[in-house]
């Protein structure tokens, strides 16, 4: 695997452009959480027309609803949700100025176009390593939606924070293209 590719928030299409499909990262820098009840509400708010209450301009946005921080901690453990959950909501939020999510699981075809379209990526998080991640959080405040909990928006700031990038702004799709790379390659050791 190669070196991490070191990116800081607001991304911008140059930052966007210069990923590829399975490149690993270390993300730094202010970052949204949104899970499926704040995607909602703001995919209402653009569709009566209303202004969000948070910029998506440059963004990624985290799907994870942190658990509640232990005394002293930051954030309690916050490991990636199932990005296609948000898969209905994406597209609108892209066409905002959303530049990147943080998730886990395939993306729909709507969405992998979307991220074409909009110049934008979708990076795949750690499933299963929800501690260990919340330790490159250093900082954490609602910012958005309070009464929903866990699932509020919240503003992280994040230090080397680490993903692969799993759909790039050309159509790149790590989740197609792995296997079949290691179909390819599967068999031709002797």
């Amino acid at each position: 695997m190669s070196e991490p590719i070191r990116i800081t928030t607001p991304l911008s299409d140059a930052d966007v452009e210069r990923l590829a499909a399975g490149d690993p990262v270390l993300i730094s820098g202010a970052v949204l959480t949104a899970r499926d009840a704040a995607h909602r509400r703001l995919f209402d708010l653009l569709q009566a027309g209303e202004e969000l209450p948070v910029d998506l301009a440059g963004q990624i946005i985290y799907y994870v609803g942190p658990t509640p921080p232990r005394p002293g901690a930051v954030i309690g453990s916050a490991g990636p949700t199932t990005a296609g959950r948000m898969d209905a909501y994406t597209p609108a939020l892209l066409a905002q100025g959303l530049k990147g999510m943080i998730g886990k699981g395939l993306r729909s075809p709507e969405v992998i176009e979307a991220l074409r379209a909009h110049r934008a990526v979708y990076f795949a998080g750690i499933g299963g390593a929800a501690a260990v991640l919340a330790g490159h959080v250093k900082a954490a405040e609602v910012v958005a939606y309070p009464d929903l909990g866990t699932e509020a928006i919240r503003r992280l700031v994040l230090a080397d924070f680490p993903a692969v990038v799993a759909n790039d702004c050309r159509g790149g799709d790590l989740y197609r293209e792995a296997p079949q790379a290691f179909r390819g390659t599967k068999g031709s050791e002797k």
